[in-house]
């Protein structure tokens, strides 16, 4: 049977994070998903760490891989997406460790005619270091105050993480925080991600995934926050990929797509210039128009 939720997230040679991230992925309280592991050219020990997940993961694995050959995020989430089974895919990072009731949430916040946008907490290196399975099993890798005895001088201070149950509704309600798509913490159904035809493969690194949400919204589908209720905690890394001739295109590319309305990209999953007629005519978008 297809399972219910497809889960996407990108990687690139962190074996370590990774690791942390399935083992997340393996306490979540709803567990009727797959994981698609869009892998943007790592090595052998990404590949190691993924074949021992798929021995204890109780959950199924599919590792989508390309030859490393630079920057291709875009691209094998493409990939990705088409490798999935299920009709509502939640996108997030391979860095970003979720909270057990992370799918929960999602699951039960969607909507039809919505994407749901959320965020992730960042940790500085050495709290994302001293993080142990045990720490992600039990819960306490999700605590504000445990978080913070695990390295002296490092601190970590979202409210994302707080405590008191009230903090996520009243935060959620009074939030003045964009509900746009953020490619660590957002999902929707997989016809409007088709709708739109998936990533826009000419983008780097900076922005790329909100593009996406700027082309779901040009259809008809808005977000919806769910910031302080879907929660994941992201873990410290490197960005050597980032360039400013990169963040200058694709900030062009987003002012064009919000300013012209464009919904297809013909650099997307499927390479011609409009929505095939027969993909509009399946949609539920064209049902409900």
């Amino acid at each position: 049977m297809r399972p219910s939720i497809s889960v996407i997230f990108t990687t690139y040679n962190q074996p370590v994070w990774l690791h942390k991230v399935l083992v997340g992925f393996s306490i979540q309280t709803f567990t009727d998903f797959e994981v698609i592991i869009a892998d943007d050219g790592s090595g052998p020990e990404t590949k190691s760490v993924i074949e021992d997940a798929k021995t204890w993961a109780p959950y199924p694995i599919k590792h989508v891989w390309i030859e490393d050959t630079g920057y291709h995020k875009c691209d094998i989430l493409n990939m990705a997406i088409m490798q999935s089974e299920a009709d509502y895919l939640v996108f997030t990072d391979g860095d970003c460790i979720p909270r057990k009731d992370f799918l929960e949430v999602h699951w039960h916040q969607k909507s039809p005619r919505r994407f749901l946008s959320g965020g992730a907490v960042r940790l500085p290196m050495g709290i994302s270091l001293a993080i142990t399975d045990e720490d992600i099993k039990s819960g306490r890798a999700f605590d504000r105050t445990e978080l913070n005895k695990l390295v002296e001088g490092e601190k970590v201070k979202s409210l994302k993480l707080s405590r008191c149950p009230f903090v996520p509704l009243f935060m959620n309600a009074v939030s003045t925080v964009k509900a746009s798509w953020n490619g660590n913490n957002s999902s929707c159904y997989k016809e409007h991600i088709l709708a739109v035809n998936g990533m826009d493969e000419r983008m780097k690194y900076g922005g790329q995934d909100r593009q996406l949400g700027e082309r779901l919204t040009n259809i008809g589908i808005r977000g919806k926050l769910v910031r302080y209720k879907a929660i994941m905690v992201h873990l410290d890394h490197k960005r050597g990929y980032v360039t400013e001739e990169g963040w200058k295109f694709n900030n062009q590319l987003r002012k064009e797509t919000r300013s012209k309305k464009v919904k297809w990209s013909p650099y997307g999953i499927l390479k011609v210039d409009t929505c095939p007629e027969d993909l509009w005519q399946a949609s539920e978008l064209r049902k409900n128009s």
